[in-house]
């Protein structure tokens, strides 16, 4: 039984920590993107919603991203649970989830806030590499090909993503600093948040997490 959002900016092993975390509690990885795609391939009434903002380029309003999410969270597979991962995104929309889990009588275990420099972010997603043929991931730092530049699995070409270079991952960063900051400050009053050092490795992180999780409890 665990209910639990995951912070942290591009970069900091969200992914990576959702996945081990999901595993462990047996509990559903819930992110918005997910949530959109489903309803929009579904037809539902909330995805042709968030469909026609789409297509407009717009933002999808914080109402509706809070309709889909509690149209999520009363999904049978998050009874015991669920790991929230780009939600909640504003304050809006935390008072909103406090609100929907206080009526349910339930209450948010943890707030894990992954927190790693500037600087180390900008060096992890600048030397990431893709295989433009197979998809292949690499980092030029932390899992090198054997031959520089090209796929260990197909020989295809690696390539850095137009998303990896150093402006739009500064970009990205400050976005997530500026958007997120006052989400900090909101689960820190609470006493729901707690800090991990995500440049710390993969196992201590997670150690760290499961650790928080059971004095939680």
């Amino acid at each position: 039984m665990l209910r639990a959002v995951l912070l942290g900016p591009p970069g900091a092993g969200k992914g990576t920590q959702a996945v081990r975390l999901v595993e462990k509690y047996e509990i559903p990885h819930i992110s918005t993107g997910d949530i959109f795609r489903k309803n929009i391939k579904e037809g539902t009434e909330l995805g042709k919603k968030a469909q026609e903002y789409m297509n407009a380029g717009a933002l999808v309003p914080d109402e509706l991203v809070v309709d889909l999410v509690k149209d999520r969270l009363q999904q049978d597979d998050c009874k015991n649970g669920f790991l929230l991962d780009g939600f909640p995104r504003t304050i809006f929309q935390a008072e909103k989830l406090d609100e929907f889990l206080s009526e349910s009588n339930l209450k948010m275990d943890i707030v894990i806030n992954l927190k790693v420099e500037k600087e180390a972010l900008i060096k992890r997603l600048t030397g990431r590499r893709v295989c433009k043929d197979c998809g292949a991931s690499y980092h030029i730092v932390n899992i090198p090909p054997k031959k520089e530049g090209v796929c260990d699995i197909c020989g295809g070409e690696l390539i850095q993503r137009k998303d990896d270079n150093i402006e739009t991952v500064e970009n990205r960063i400050n976005v997530y600093e500026e958007q997120t900051a006052p989400l900090i400050g909101y689960y820190k009053e609470a006493g729901s948040l707690v800090d991990f050092d995500g440049e710390a490795s993969l196992d201590e992180v997670f150690d760290a997490i499961v650790q928080a999780i059971g004095e939680q409890e």
